[in-house]
């Protein structure tokens, strides 16, 4: 399982990341300025940023619980990023509604939008944080054979 520092590394350079893409694709996909939608942006991966830490904190302990290990398979990523997205989306709904002033509905479409992009680029994060520091124990077995 990954230690606090790793999990810490993760969830701060996935929003990073992620806000520095988001920023300026948000401000012209929905024509708003780049500095409103820069501050829900900021509001957003902070709370993302707890939420990444604790929903991969359970999820990982759900997979070690159940599988014996935390190594995930294309399926359980689709899972993975399905399911943390489907929770953000319920907690930052009413924070797009409040700072930008627009309807619950306009603010779902924008949330849903964002989500959508957050879900790919979370499958294309996580796989890349996997290779770039993969776990000791996802290391293949070596073949007693070859020995």
């Amino acid at each position: 399982m990954r230690s606090t520092s790793d999990r810490i590394r993760h969830a701060v350079s996935f929003e990073i990341i992620g806000l520095a893409l988001i920023t300026p694709l948000g401000a012209f996909a929905f024509g708003m300025p780049v500095a409103d939608i820069g501050v829900v942006g900021v509001a957003s991966a902070t709370i993302a940023t707890g939420w990444n830490y604790l929903y991969n904190l359970g999820f990982d302990h759900v997979m070690q619980r159940l599988t014996g290990s935390t190594q995930k398979s294309l399926a359980v990523r689709v899972l993975h990023s399905v399911l943390f997205e489907g929770g953000l989306l319920l907690a930052l709904l009413p924070l797009i509604a409040w700072y930008l002033g627009v309807s619950m509905l306009q603010a779902f479409m924008m949330d849903v939008s964002f989500a959508l992009f957050y879900l790919v680029y979370a499958f294309v994060f996580n796989l890349a944080y996997d290779k770039i520091f993969p776990l000791p124990d996802w290391q293949p077995e070596p073949d007693a054979a070859r020995s």
